[in-house]
């Protein structure tokens, strides 16, 4: 069963996403409080566990937030999905929008080994259903 792992939120950008309790998930929005919400194509980031173990394997110690996703997941290939793909998240339904992004100035985890997954392996998407979101739900590729 693919699932949510962790919610993070940061109130300012620049600064670190820290896991909460929940998030509330808004159309045209995005995450209720998020630095990074607003009407554009990347109101909510995904990364895969799977992905941020592959950091881990380089001998990183790594807390949900720090790669700056909002939904840390576990389950689910979110690289390998394509863009349009619906998924239900919680209560709520997103929809991928884009996969990968172009590194800002090389983050904090890029300087101290060379690669961050972020760029290649985060998903972002808008919210076309609202609802709420914790860690634990469940994580449905819709198509």
């Amino acid at each position: 069963m693919a699932r949510v792992l962790a919610v993070c939120t940061s109130a300012r950008k620049g600064e670190k996403k820290r896991p909460v309790e929940a998030i509330r998930l808004k159309i045209d929005h995005g995450i209720a409080g998020d630095a990074h919400a607003g009407n554009w194509h990347r109101q909510v980031s995904l990364l895969a566990n799977e992905s941020v173990d592959k950091m881990r394997e380089k001998g990183l110690t790594l807390d949900p937030g720090d790669f700056a996703e909002n939904i840390l997941t576990e389950g689910v290939a979110l690289r390998t999905l394509p863009v349009g793909t619906r998924l239900r998240v919680g209560e709520a339904l997103l929809e991928i929008t884009q996969i990968g992004k172009e590194c800002h100035s090389d983050c904090e985890i890029k300087k101290k080994v060379g690669v961050c997954v972020m760029p290649a392996e985060g998903v972002f998407a808008i919210v076309k259903q609202e609802g709420v979101v914790r860690a634990g739900d469940e994580i449905e590729v819709m198509a």
